[in-house]
């Protein structure tokens, strides 16, 4: 990784809509080197994917929670089926395995109201098996709001 497809990185990170011309353009490249550069970011999975981040409270998605889930088994089975009931409820924004806390689990949830919330916990995350435990908390303020990766820890390389 070097010093241009690291400014590649983050132009895209910024604005992953941009052309490749005007990409080659901000990084200064002409476009057939960019396009190749951006080509074996994606083929070596450093771009994983291109999305459009949307504005939840626009859409009416007005609650954010972070969930903590304590299961009552520690099990390959019983976390995997866990983890398979959960990919199947799309408020679940985000679901991680984490470890330093008495909770197994952390979901980050994005739903309309308390009301949808109540009803998601209820008929859905404590039926799952082996839940044990729900600790929730809700975002009353976003202060920082970002989904670009820090790129200045990335040690500079030539590229051959």
């Amino acid at each position: 990784m070097d010093r241009l497809d690291k400014r590649i990185l983050s132009e895209l990170q910024a604005d992953g809509t941009l052309t490749n011309a005007e990409l080659a353009e901000r990084v200064g490249l002409s476009a057939t080197p960019c396009a190749r550069r951006v080509k074996q970011l994606e083929e070596e999975g450093v771009i994983a994917r291109r999305v459009v981040l949307l504005n939840a409270s626009k859409l009416g998605l007005k609650l954010h929670a972070l969930v903590q889930i304590s299961m009552d088994k520690h099990t390959p089975d019983r976390f995997e089926h866990f983890e398979s009931e959960v990919r199947k409820h799309p408020e679940v924004i985000e679901l991680m395995l984490i470890t330093g806390q008495s909770a197994d689990y952390l979901l980050k949830l994005v739903l309309p109201d308390m009301e949808h919330y109540h009803d998601f916990l209820l008929n859905k995350i404590t039926r799952i098996e082996g839940v044990a435990d729900v600790h929730s908390s809700f975002i009353m303020r976003r202060v920082i709001e970002n989904t670009a990766l820090p790129l200045d820890y990335i040690p500079e390389t030539g590229r051959a």
